[in-house]
This record gives C-alpha cells, structure tokens and sequence, in this order.
C-alpha cells in the first residue's frame, strides 16, 4: 500500500471514530451538510468540492465516504496560480473548525502543507498540484474527540 492510501485508511478510521456523540456535544452544528469552503487568490474566490465528511443534525450523525483529491477531481480543471502565490482558505461559518491539516499530492508525491493564518504559498515548480484541505471541530473538553469534521479538494496548476 502507498503512503497515501495508508493515511487516508487511518483518517477514515479516526473520523468514524470521532463522529460518535457524546453527551458533551449537545451544541450541534447547523445545517444538514458541512459549510462550503472557498480559497482566495489574489481578489477572485474560488470553490472547492466536499469530500468525506461526519456531520450532525438533531443528534444523527451522518458520514460520507468519497474518493480522495485526485479521483475527486478528475473533471475539474485545475485553478491556474503564479508560483509562490498566496493562498488564502475561506469559510463564512461559525463556530470555526479548530484544527486542519492540507495534503498536498503532486506525482504521487504527498507533502503536508505548512498553513499559519489560513493561508500558505503555492509551490514555486510548475505543474499540477492536488489538495485535501481538511478540518475537525473538535471538543474542547474531550481530547481527541472530534464533534464534526469534513474534507474538501481542489487543484492548482502553476504556471
């Protein structure tokens, strides 16, 4: 199994996990599915697509399974950046997610992705670059207990 697969089998297992409610989560997140996630560049938005995801409406959680970033986008064409641009991720919700993590795949070739302040830069190398942005809502009173979670893809081509 590729480094890739194996990581995306333990994210699976650890979400499931995590979408089991407790008594501490009374306070569940609106809406029926996660909210939409954007990324900015420059001054134009754009959207991004959800993938596997745990959410909770009137304490019934629902999970999705979906393909990962690649597979997830094999008919979206790729957002076209300058190398080293500024990348910035958006998401007109409340509460915040209050962890995430960005895989970066390029080749077959998974690299996390360093984020501070929501943002990071797109690589300096030409190509195509596919990203799983994803994020947890995880309980502040319970370690490792994830309330919510969701993934979302897109692509970025530099130029």
């Amino acid at each position: 199994m590729n480094k890739w697969f194996l990581s995306f089998i333990v994210l699976i297992a650890i979400t499931i996990a995590g979408c089991s409610k407790t008594e501490s989560s009374i306070n569940e997140m609106a809406g029926i599915k996660p909210p939409i996630a954007k990324i900015k560049i420059g001054e134009e938005t754009f959207s991004t697509k959800l993938g596997s995801y745990c959410w909770t409406v009137q304490n019934k959680s629902t999970c999705v399974d979906t393909a990962g970033p690649v597979e997830l986008l094999k008919n979206v064409k790729p957002i076209r950046v300058k190398a080293g641009e500024e990348v910035t991720f958006e998401m007109d919700y409340e509460p915040k997610p209050n962890e995430f993590h960005v895989l970066q795949i390029n080749r077959n070739r998974e690299t996390e992705v360093a984020v501070e302040d929501n943002h990071f830069t797109a690589p300096r190398e030409k190509g195509v670059y596919y990203y799983s942005y994803g994020v947890w809502w995880m309980d502040k009173k319970k370690a490792n207990v994830s309330k919510d979670d969701a993934t979302y893809a897109f692509a970025l081509e530099v130029r």
